[in-house]
């Protein structure tokens, strides 16, 4: 796929949804399965749901220790669930967070 392509769901050639408005949980299925993630669960939806409050309402990736405490949920939550950050936030529906944010995420993989 060519950078300017899109994927049916409106993902670019890395597979971040252009407009986050276009996300539901249809769209993350679909974006999971790409992802290999085969099972969806609860938690899964929690870290979908805090990742795209925080960014809609902050412009900002939040740290992972943050978004597995504030739901709860177990240290390395994002790792457990999705493999890495870069994946929580495709499945998310968000878009390309810039080479900053992605850096620092890539970081963040074992």
């Amino acid at each position: 796929m060519h950078a300017t392509e899109r994927t049916t769901d409106g993902a670019d050639a890395v597979e971040f949804l252009d407009d986050p408005r276009r996300w539901n949980r249809q769209v993350a299925a679909e974006i999971a399965g790409r992802l290999g993630i085969a099972e969806l669960s609860e938690p899964h939806w929690a870290i979908a749901d805090y990742l795209r409050d925080h960014y809609l309402s902050n412009g900002t990736v939040p740290w992972e220790g943050n978004v597995c405490r504030d739901l709860d949920l177990p240290d390395g939550c994002i790792h457990r669930f999705f493999g890495g950050p870069i994946e929580a936030w495709k499945f998310a529906g968000l878009p390309d967070p810039g080479e900053e944010a992605r850096t620092y995420m890539l970081n963040l993989e074992p």
